[in-house]
């Protein structure tokens, strides 16, 4: 893996050691668990540096995601990686099964009005917020992710056609 490429996805966030032998706890940002088993060398990003790494294991914990890294192999070592992004080039993304979209690819596509082909924005962010999650549209107002709203999505195309429901745009910019 080169270091020097310019996509890269942010897989996990590292927490703190756990045990003596180096190991480190991590919020997994991915929903599929066995994403973590098969990654092999990552880049660790810090504030002031990153580094690749390879990693010797990952396992689940009581819920908790583990990482142990080769050369990582005591509590002062584990340490110094605590809070860092756990990251892979973007295209060593796992495939998506068909109507699912990363939430990065939905990040700067245009909102048209399905109807009228009249722009509304862009999509400037993502919140969970139960269920399907919003679209945050210019930092300004919501738009909700849901296949009765969103009937066209073509994050190749960087392009979302909706069909807003009477007094949507109104309400979000009240």
């Amino acid at each position: 893996m080169s270091s020097t490429e310019t996509a890269w996805i942010t897989v996990a966030l590292l927490g703190k050691p756990r045990g003596n032998r180096g190991e480190l706890t991590a919020i997994a940002l991915s929903s599929q668990p066995e994403r973590f088993q098969e990654l092999r060398e990552v880049l660790l990003a810090g504030p002031d540096r990153s580094m690749p790494l390879e990693v010797e294991s990952t396992w689940f914990h009581d819920g908790v995601l583990i990482f142990k890294f080769r050369g990582v192999d005591s509590i002062s070592d584990a340490e110094l990686l605590a809070r860092f992004e756990v990251r892979i080039p973007q295209s060593e993304r796992i495939a998506l099964d068909p109507g699912e979209f990363f939430e990065s690819d939905l990040i700067g596509c245009a909102i048209v009005d399905h109807r009228s082909g009249e722009s509304l924005g862009r999509v400037s962010g993502w919140q969970d917020a139960g269920g399907s999650g919003l679209l945050v549209v210019d930092g300004d107002w919501l738009i909700p992710f849901a296949r009765s709203i969103c009937v066209e999505i073509d994050p190749a195309a960087r392009r979302i056609a909706v069909e807003l429901p009477e007094g949507l745009k109104d309400l979000n910019r009240s």
